[in-house]
Formats: structure tokens, C-alpha cells, sequence
């Protein structure tokens, strides 16, 4: 569902790092929170919510979502 709804072609490795990382529970949350708050948005803006509350996530509970090369 991440995938399907929230990416604008550039997010795959973020949502699927979030994934791995994030509890299920967390993870079904966001999305119910990202959903009520982009419902009639294009893409782009549904990928700029769910970046800004994953970041949130993230940053709350010290999580680096980001591929180390």
C-alpha cells in the first residue's frame, strides 16, 4: 500500500527501509494518518506527507531511514 499510494517514482528505498525498521502498528498508523491527510492530492503532495511524517517518526524515536552505501 505505501508503494501503491505514495510513491512518485523516487521513494522506493525510503518506504521500503521504513518498512524493515518501523513496527507494524507504526506503520498502519502513518498510513491512516497520511490518507486522512492527503485524500483529493496528487502524488507528489501524498509523497510529501508521508516524507515529512516518516521523518517525524524517525526523528522522535532516533531511526536513520537512509541507505548506508
Amino acid at each position: 500500500m505505501l508503494l501503491a499510494e505514495f510513491n512518485e517514482g523516487r521513494s522506493k528505498t525510503l518506504y521500503c527501509i521504513a518498512a524493515t525498521v518501523l513496527q507494524l502498528d507504526e506503520l498502519e498508523s502513518l498510513l491512516d494518518k497520511a490518507r486522512a491527510e492527503s485524500k483529493g492530492l496528487d502524488i507528489e503532495a501524498k509523497s510529501e506527507i508521508m516524507h515529512s511524517l516518516l521523518n517525524e517518526i524517525a526523528k522522535d524515536r532516533s531511526y536513520l531511514l537512509k541507505l548506508r552505501k
